[in-house]
């Protein structure tokens, strides 16, 4: 029996040493757990849930490589239940079937639970995870579903109302940092038995550039190992240039924290206001391959969208807000087509700086001192009590009086801040603005359509 299992130890090691880096570097345990201290952090549910063997039906959900079928393998070391694991790529109807009448025999003879974990489960369809339900009711089976797909869309409802659901974000790249040091250091299950020297730029390249997933890191580290030549001394120089060709991307000056990063967002800034659109996206196009994240790029096209932009063309913001919560929505590598549209769009735009330089102009008075007590008549009047203190007396109601506009006070001291260019839609509100100053729109007691004013289109 001892020779026998020997033999069974050293077929599960020779086994063990073909799998990839990634597959030996599966946690064993919540304490080699990397990341998500949102769900698995001390005191929260699933962590809780983990070590006291109390698994309930569990959907996991989040991008590639962040720890989905990390946590499934971790349940699986833990729990006394048996566990059982299919792909819902390559399986089917029948295989499904086969586990759940196994795991009815074993709950009836031994009591024993089984779990199923469903790798990708959105791959099912629609019968086939009808077919979980009735044993996930009764208790039969504990399901663990991993999917890349948002399950309120990719699995069906009767499912996820009797699962817990968990989503995992993407890595952060000092997570990144220290799987990768780990697996170098590993003797067992990693690479700590090559010689490797790592320098830090190719470090950091590989964790920024595997955008938070620890899979894509690790296989670039060890393609890297593996296809460098050692030198005389036997030492394995893994270089910033071994990173960028084991992971098939350039390393770009890009720092996030550095004049880099400032840098670029401001070219990029100035050559959308610079009504130059090609060179816009040049700077997006460096940007998004650097990693940078999205959200920070369309926060940037909305401020110059209203800043540059304004109201020479006030779609400009409409496309701009559009692009930043769709980019949201998508996520990369997609969310570059709308950052892109809107990029264009902008640098292509008539440009005013009117309304950006109005408000700063009043915030300048209100800085110095130059701060006005409301008008007697149009203070709020919408109180018991406010007629008795002339709160409203004397106010003049626009829409009562022709073109929608009577003249009045509304600030004690007269100041102009909004001063409209002459271009694009902001020139229409120019003309406007001056018609009213002219007095050609006149005050009368009843309004009427023809002193009203065309304006693109819209009567004002």
């Amino acid at each position: 029996m001892d020779l026998f299992e020997k033999d069974i130890e050293k077929r599960k090691q020779a086994i063990t040493k073909d799998m990839p880096l990634a597959a030996r570097m599966k946690p064993k345990n919540l304490d080699e757990f990397v990341g998500q201290k949102h769900i698995v952090g001390p005191g929260k549910l699933l962590n809780r849930t983990i070590e006291s063997d109390r698994i309930s039906s569990l959907i996991l959900y989040g991008p590639p490589g962040t720890g989905k079928n990390c946590l499934a393998y971790i349940i699986s070391n833990v729990t006394e239940a048996h566990f059982d694991e299919i792909n819902a790529v390559s399986s089917n109807l029948a295989e499904l079937k086969k586990l759940i009448e196994a795991a009815l025999k074993r709950r009836r003879s031994f009591g024993k639970k089984t779990i199923i974990f469903i790798d990708e489960i959105h791959r099912f369809n629609k019968a086939q995870q009808d077919v979980l339900l009735p044993y996930i009711e009764k208790g039969d089976i504990v399901l663990i579903g991993s999917t890349t797909h948002n399950p309120f869309f990719s699995v069906i409802p009767a499912l996820l109302s009797r699962s817990l659901v968990f989503e995992l974000n993407r890595l952060a790249e000092e997570d990144l940092k220290i799987i990768i040091k780990r697996a170098l250091q590993d003797k067992e299950r990693g690479l700590g038995r090559l010689d490797i020297k790592m320098d830090k730029e190719a470090l950091s390249f590989i964790a920024k550039i595997a955008d938070g997933d620890a899979r894509r890191a690790l296989n670039a580290i060890e393609i890297g190992a593996f296809t460098t030549m050692p030198d005389k001394e036997g030492l394995i120089h893994y270089s910033l240039k071994v990173a960028e060709e084991s992971i098939q991307k350039k390393a770009v000056i890009y720092d996030k924290d550095e004049d880099a990063h400032y840098d670029t967002i401001s070219a990029f800034i100035k050559s959308m206001r610079g009504s130059d659109p090609d060179a816009a996206l040049y700077w997006l196009a460096k940007m998004l391959y650097a990693g940078e994240d999205p959200r920070f790029i369309a926060r940037r096209i909305v401020i110059c969208a209203a800043e540059d932009v304004g109201n020479a063309d006030p779609q400009a913001l409409v496309v701009a807000n559009a692009a930043m919560q769709v980019s949201e929505f998508v996520g990369m590598p997609e969310a570059r087509i709308p950052l892109a549209q809107a990029t264009v769009y902008i640098a292509a735009a008539p440009k005013s700086n009117a309304a950006y330089m109005g408000i700063e102009k009043a915030l300048e008075d209100v800085a110095n001192g130059r701060t006005f007590e409301v008008p007697a008549h149009l203070k709020d009047a919408n109180y018991s009590g406010a007629k008795r203190l002339g709160r409203g007396e004397g106010y003049k109601y626009s829409h009562s009086y022709k073109g929608h506009y009577v003249q009045q006070e509304y600030i004690p001291e007269k100041r102009l801040y909004y001063e409209p260019a002459d271009v694009g839609y902001e020139n229409k509100i120019r003309e406007y603005l001056d018609k009213l100053k002219s007095c050609l729109l006149y005050t009368s007691d009843a309004a009427d359509e023809e002193d009203s004013v065309d304006l693109g289109g819209r009567r004002i």
